[in-house]
């Protein structure tokens, strides 16, 4: 314990005897006494004793010493090994009612850490402070360190044991032989490879295990296509959607945590409850991991077919594009000349009135042209046309493996949308869908959309062109997902909205707010927060001018230019550490050391990478924290 001061109000609270107290310490003296009276308190406090004369107070020692009437200095001579010790403190614990530690307390600890406390609570020193908070319910004195050790890994090693007993049982037959599977063909390098190497059929890449724990690359058709390969291979495996129902996140995350880092052969090594549990964990834990990342794919990739073909259309017509300025004096002067007279020509009348004349009057219509309608229809083509030849086959197979769903009635069309689009994915050449099918209307549909969507067939009827409603449909549902109006079964991050409230929240909706310290008109909580954003936003605006390190400036490169910062020291000792590590067990241990650190930390999920906007591989992140420490 740290000795820290102690004011007024606690000495007299903790360190006062109570005539009770006094009665016991009445029959002794000097040292003796001091010592008694000392550790009376401290146990009452405690509910242990003290294991020196460090772990007391100085100030709490002067306090008790003035009340027993002997110099504080006397404590120096109580002996704290020996009978007389001994004899204090089994007085001690029979005046307030605690016993040592027996074999059976010992065993009732464990069980009762196992069952209400390890199953959820996997840090050994969380389960430490359940466990002495339970000797004090109990009146037990606590065991010593050591001891306390053994009981919470006895405790943490009984409750994995009855959950993964119990996670396991909830498993089919065929699920549990195809997750051992997963762990026999998984072998290492160093493993002779047969022919039940868990290979993914008419591949001869690695075992499906290691495939699962691959990262995602860059934004890329292949990409798309490679994660939904994975989790279909997760999802053969039949893992029952509410096998961790009751389990704690956090023991969920280690276990996955664990799974990942281990590899096959240590695995096989572990009890076929453990081992089932493990390998569940992870798959079920990718599983979610590879929908989120198969949402953010699908995002990313219909926004990049957007950008693309503005960008390629732009570039064919920039070369052609000239800006005309002043179209409003332009307009009054048309109008001026051609009211003062009436009966007069074109070419007469209208072309002198403008400065160029014609060829003026040219370049503003091509203008319109390169900008206006006829600009935004050339882009709809071009992204049509990059849809239907390349990205196509990635979407429209992500409708088979996603399940998307609504819970706001308005945005019910845009799913409808993608049934439709699902049900007619192998129409083959069909330009329009059936006269009699049911075409969704959305709000994606109107505006710029609504001339191309919309067509008039040969024998002029209005039809809607298939590939152009594909097309808005997914672009539709890229805006509703990135404000959560639409959500994906099995996904974490893009989950039911409603499910990150509690199940009581709308019965508990005034308690709820109070706790949170916001109003609940939401008028009120907008004006608030707009307010803070309005003085925060001030407040940069003003004191980014008198930054000596910032440019702001229009520029080609760039129009904020930030000064590069100073190398800062490195830390103290920082060089001694590396050169021991590398001296014990040279660079490449320490690149696997760093690998384990990212994947059992979890930082890899808060990593991307900045060219291309994938996550990295732990290898990788790994390799580049080694070059950032140096040498």
């Amino acid at each position: 314990m740290a000795r820290t001061p102690l004011d007024l109000d606690e000495l007299v609270e903790h360190w006062t005897l109570l005539k009770d107290e006094q009665v016991l310490v009445s029959g002794k003296r000097g040292a003796t006494r001091l010592g008694f009276a000392v550790l009376l308190k401290f146990y009452t406090q405690y509910g242990r004793f003290p294991r020196g004369r460090a772990e007391l107070s100085g100030e709490a020692v002067e306090f008790v010493a003035r009340q027993v009437q002997v110099p504080a200095s006397e404590l120096g001579f109580y002996e704290w090994t020996g009978r007389t010790v001994e004899y204090h403190r089994a007085q001690i614990r029979g005046h307030l009612g605690f016993r040592e530690c027996s074999v059976a307390d010992a065993e009732k600890l464990t069980a009762h850490l196992a069952e209400h406390v390890a199953h959820k609570e996997r840090r050994p020193e969380q389960v430490r402070v359940e466990l002495l908070t339970r000797c004090r319910v109990e009146s037990i004195e606590p065991p010593t360190p050591a001891r306390c050790d053994r009981i919470v890994a006895a405790a943490l090693r009984a409750a994995e044991e009855a959950l993964t007993a119990r996670i396991s049982s909830r498993l089919t037959a065929e699920s549990v032989e195809r997750i051992t599977a997963l762990a026999a063909g998984g072998a290492d390098q160093d493993d002779e490879a047969g022919p039940g190497d868990g290979a993914i059929d008419g591949e001869d890449g690695p075992p499906v295990l290691g495939k699962i724990k691959e990262a995602p690359g860059n934004v890329s058709l292949e990409t798309m296509l490679t994660e939904i390969d994975k989790l279909l291979a997760v999802r053969a495996v039949g893992l029952p959607p509410d096998l961790f129902l009751d389990v704690a996140p956090k023991v969920l995350a280690g276990w996955r945590a664990r799974a990942a880092v281990e590899s096959p052969s240590h695995l096989r090594t572990h009890p076929l409850p453990l081992r089932v549990t493990l390998l569940a964990a992870l798959l079920h834990e990718r599983e979610r991991e590879i929908t989120d990342t198969l949402v953010e794919l699908l995002i990313s990739t219909v926004h990049r077919i957007g950008a693309r073909a503005e960008k390629k259309v732009t570039e064919q017509l920039v070369n052609a594009f000239k800006k005309v300025s002043g179209k409003e004096n332009i307009l009054f002067k048309l109008a001026e000349a051609s009211l003062g007279a009436p009966e007069g020509t074109v070419r007469q009348v209208v072309f002198p009135a403008v400065s160029g004349g014609e060829a003026t009057l040219r370049e503003l219509v091509h203008e319109f042209k390169t900008r206006g309608p006829v600009y935004r229809r050339t882009v709809q083509t071009t992204l049509k046309a990059s849809y239907t030849n390349h990205y196509r086959r990635g979407l429209i197979k992500l409708l088979d493996v996603l399940e998307f769903r609504s819970s706001n009635h308005a945005h019910r069309p845009v799913v409808e949308a993608l049934a439709l689009v699902a049900r007619y994915a192998s129409a083959g050449n069909t330009t329009y869908y059936p006269l009699g099918e049911t075409v969704p209307v959305h709000k994606a549909m109107g505006g710029d959309w609504a001339e191309v969507v919309h067509r008039t067939d040969k024998r002029g009827r209005r039809r809607v062109v298939r590939m152009v409603y594909e097309v808005v449909a997914f672009q539709a549902l890229r805006d509703q997902l990135k404000c959560k109006e639409i959500w994906v079964v099995g996904a974490d991050r893009w989950r039911n909205p409603d499910e990150d409230l509690p199940q009581d929240f709308e019965a508990r909706r005034a308690e709820n707010y109070r706790e949170l310290r916001k109003p609940l008109d939401a008028s009120v909580f907008i004006d608030e927060l707009r307010g803070q954003m309005t003085a925060e936003l001030s407040l940069l605006n003003d004191q980014m001018p008198k930054l000596s390190w910032l440019d702001i400036a229009e520029r080609k490169s760039g129009a904020i230019r930030l000064t590069a910062a100073d190398a800062q020291p490195e830390p103290r000792n920082l060089r001694r550490i590396k050169a021991e590590v590398q001296k014990r067990w040279g660079i490449v241990p320490l690149v696997d050391m760093l690998k384990e650190a990212v994947l059992r930390t979890g930082c890899l999920d808060a990593v991307t990478s900045v060219s291309g906007g994938g996550s990295l591989s732990a290898e990788v992140l790994a390799e580049r924290l080694l070059l950032v420490i140096g040498p």
